[in-house]
Parts: structure tokens; C-alpha cells; sequence
């Protein structure tokens, strides 16, 4: 059984943390990497009505299953498969189905909140910040929530005012501190990709010796 390494990628809403997890899938193995978002583990609303549901903090760590996403870190870790949630922004819940995802020697989790908790800390062999001027994520935010996820600028506005930014300053940038690497200028460094992905190259190797 290989063993596995765990990268996590965290910053604020719209940061780029996305470009980052895909700037290091593109230079490793296929076969050796799976991604992990941290949003596919909104905990479940089933029970509640819609009007409930869309009053609900996405950004704050009490809207994280948490315990779930650890369970499915070790069993992938432990080279056992799982079944990822899906989560539909659109209806605020899950969907009913899930992804089947096997374990691989890489594992690249992505969250806005995943160096708050200790416990998933614990799990990360890397730990990166991806650091960007306000303006540009509520930008990156506004385009990406309009065109995917169905929502109208002035909610937008109003969900980023309301909870998006009070939770960034409360618990996104607070736990900068606990990164190994920050990356700066938006997501995209190239000195950093390049160091974090040198360490997933030597990590590769020596799980093939």
C-alpha cells in the first residue's frame, strides 16, 4: 500500500485557491492526485425548508462537516475509497447523490477554513495560504457566484457584506499563521508552485523506492 501526502490549500473567498490546486494537478501524475473541497462538505440542511436554508453562513466553521471530512481524509489516507458529498448551491443542501473517490498517493484539500481547525491541521503534511488583496476576491466572488451558482449581484453584495467579510477577518485570516507557505499576488506564484510541487515530486519518489 502506497502511502499518501496531504496538501492543503486555504484563503479567503475568491483568493485563488482554485489555481493553485489546479496549477499543481497539471504537474503531477493523473493517476497519483485527487482534490478534495472543502465546500463538498456543507453539512446537510435536509431538514430544513429552503426559506431556512439560504439564511445560512457558509463562511463561518459551524457550516462545516467537519467531522466528516476528517473520517474521509484518514480512510483516504488509509488507501480506502469514499463517497464525497455534492453540494448544491443553488437549493443550499446536498444533493442525494455522491462521488466515488479512491485514494491516491497525493491529496490536495481546498477550503476557505481548513487551517482554522486543529484537527484537520493535524492531517496536513503542507499547509498553504494563498494571500489577495480584498478587491480582487469580492471581484473573482461576484463573477463566479453570478455565472455558477445562479445568484444576482445585489445578493452577492449583500451575503459578502453581511457574513463573507466578518468571517474572513474573524477566522480565514487569523489562520494564516499556521501556514508553511503563503502565496501572494493572487494565487499565482510561480517560485511557489514550484517549491510545493519540488516536495510532492521528492515525496513521489521516495514512495516508489
Amino acid at each position: 500500500m502506497k502511502k499518501s501526502i496531504i496538501i492543503g490549500i486555504a484563503g479567503g473567498s475568491g483568493s485563488g485557491k482554485t489555481t493553485v490546486t489546479n496549477e499543481l494537478k497539471s504537474l503531477i501524475d493523473e493517476d497519483k492526485v485527487t482534490i478534495i473541497e472543502q465546500d463538498s462538505y456543507y453539512k446537510d440542511q435536509s431538514a430544513l425548508p429552503y426559506e431556512q436554508r439560504v439564511k445560512t453562513n457558509y463562511d463561518h466553521p459551524f457550516a462545516f462537516d467537519n467531522d466528516l471530512l476528517i473520517e474521509h481524509l484518514k480512510k483516504l489516507r488509509n488507501n480506502e475509497t469514499i463517497e464525497k458529498p455534492i453540494y448544491d448551491f443553488e437549493i443550499h443542501n446536498r444533493k442525494e447523490e455522491t462521488k466515488l473517490i479512491v485514494p491516491k498517493e497525493v491529496i490536495i484539500l481546498e477550503g476557505i477554513l481548513i487551517l482554522t481547525e486543529e484537527s484537520i491541521r493535524e492531517l496536513l503534511d503542507i499547509k498553504v495560504f494563498v494571500d489577495t488583496d480584498s478587491d480582487v476576491r469580492i471581484i473573482r466572488r461576484i463573477l463566479r457566484d453570478i455565472k455558477e451558482r445562479g445568484r444576482s449581484l445585489e445578493s452577492v453584495i449583500l451575503q459578502y457584506m453581511s457574513t463573507v467579510r466578518p468571517a474572513h477577518l474573524q477566522f480565514v485570516e487569523p489562520s494564516k499563521k499556521y501556514a508553511d507557505v503563503i502565496i501572494p499576488e493572487g494565487g499565482y506564484n510561480e517560485v511557489a508552485i514550484d517549491l510545493i510541487n519540488t516536495k510532492i515530486q521528492t515525496f513521489l519518489k521516495e514512495n516508489k523506492d
